[in-house]
């Protein structure tokens, strides 16, 4: 069938994102597939989504149930047209997006959220539009109601640090109908605990650096009451959740880990039945290499790609093949419940220019600390479970040195800062490293982030 429900999809964010349509030769795109436009263009936000009303799919009859434009469906082919779309990476991104002069930051009834900084020093600004929120809200509750609805539970606590989650997170429990406390991230962890042994509540909706700290400060994690665990944020793998549920007495199948990002919202979640992440409605993924990108990025293994995801619902954000950073493992489409869904193994870890600590800290952050203070050095950023370390490589590090390098990577996320003094974080380590000395390649190809891998398959 024609592509036509994907081409107004292209023509809406082309016309939110004029420098969008500047980067698609739309002459040559848009006239191969029907050289008559259609008759009335979707413009604003009218055409906001492709998926209709922002209402839970679960309450809506199966014969009005929206559908994703042909093209977006999972598991139709591929068309060349399609894949002539230029990527959405970080660099368009800070050339376009993340710009002090967003038009959207004038428009009324819009929301902004900020997360880790770019290469100028700017924090990077999210739009979400009213539609957006609502979209939004709709799909984390369809995940949240799919995990947590068979069990019946009735209270629950956020301890959810900052950001557009934990903002979200109170609505979406009490539209489930559960009562839900939310604690600020600035209380020191004693007092977390105490609340949580206080409320006893079933259900814990956290960050797995957030649930590291409360494992290590609890007397007895399993007396806390905690029946189910929900997560978003790092990696959580599955030998660390298989510790958790140890820890917390309950069955391994409870912890459950959403995947999700600022600039789109909830990703995917983890299906303990098929042992894979199922895809969010409203998303159509793909499977890139990370040599596609133009970045410079070493192939990854046979069976791993970088995430770029579609979105027919966003609407203050081009998610128009947008490159996550996110590498993933088996990228497919099944038949869940008679409807086709994409759905992926595992997620294995991130490239490019940001990663998790709590919150999105950017490597632009890391080295322009180290560099303020070092600006001989040559860094590498490792990660080991919910463990952040800044390896530094420089013949003029001190110990008083370092100790201000990690101050200063700590105070450029007031957020992260916040919860590393709070102590429902660990803190950034930054120590001396002469990697540079036995490492091949350029300066350029040491500046990236490396994923310790741990003897218990986590």
């Amino acid at each position: 069938m024609p592509p036509e429900n994907w081409k107004q999809l292209v023509c809406h964010l082309t016309e939110r994102f004029p420098w969008l349509g500047n980067r698609i030769d739309q002459q040559a795109i848009m006239l191969k597939m029907d050289p008559e436009p259609p008759a009335d263009p979707p413009s604003g936000l009218a055409a906001a989504s492709l998926l209709g009303p922002a209402t839970p799919q679960s309450e809506l009859p199966a014969e009005s149930q929206p559908e994703l434009p042909p093209t977006l469906q999972p598991g139709f082919s591929a068309d060349p047209l399609w894949e002539q779309l230029p990527l959405v990476t970080a660099s368009v991104l800070e050339t376009h997006y993340y710009t002090q002069d967003n038009p959207l930051a004038e428009q009324p009834d819009m929301n902004c959220y900020r997360t880790s900084g770019t290469s100028s020093g700017r924090r990077k600004a999210i739009f979400y539009s009213e539609r957006d929120e609502e979209h939004y809200l709709r799909v984390k509750l369809d995940v949240f109601r799919s995990i947590l609805e068979p069990y019946g539970y009735r209270t629950a606590v956020s301890d959810m640090g900052t950001g557009h989650a934990e903002a979200t997170a109170a609505a979406v429990f009490r539209s489930l109908g559960m009562s839900v406390e939310t604690l600020p991230y600035q209380l020191p962890i004693r007092d977390h605990i105490e609340l949580l042994e206080r409320k006893r509540p079933e259900v814990l909706y956290t960050m797995p650096s957030i649930l590291d700290r409360i494992l290590a400060a609890a007397e007895q994690p399993e007396a806390l009451g905690i029946c189910h665990v929900v997560l978003v944020g790092e990696i959580a793998s599955p030998g660390w959740r298989r510790r958790v549920a140890e820890r917390l007495g309950i069955p391994e199948r409870h912890i459950a880990d959403t995947f999700g990002s600022i600039e789109i919202g909830t990703l995917a979640h983890y299906n303990p039945e098929l042992n894979r992440y199922v895809l969010a409605d409203g998303l159509f993924a793909e499977g890139v290499p990370a040599e596609a990108l133009g970045e410079g990025f070493e192939p990854l293994p046979e069976g791993e790609a970088v995430l770029v995801l579609t979105s027919a619902i966003r609407d203050s954000f081009p998610a128009l093949r947008y490159v996550t950073y996110d590498v993933i493992r088996d990228l497919q489409t099944q038949h869940l419940n008679g409807r086709p869904r994409q759905t992926f193994a595992s997620i294995v870890k991130r490239i490019g220019p940001d990663l998790k600590h709590g919150e999105k800290i950017s490597i632009y952050d890391i080295e322009d600390a180290v560099s303020r203070h070092l600006p001989d050095a040559v860094i590498r950023i490792h990660v080991a479970g919910n463990a952040l370390r800044v390896l530094v490589d420089s013949g003029s590090a001190t110990d008083k040195t370092l100790a201000q390098i990690r101050d200063d990577i700590e105070h450029r996320n007031p957020d992260i800062g916040g919860m590393i003094r709070s102590g429902i974080l660990n803190g950034i380590e930054v120590v001396p490293d002469s990697f540079s000395k036995s490492a091949p390649g350029s300066v350029m190809k040491q500046k990236k982030i490396y994923y310790e891998q741990r003897g218990d398959g986590a």
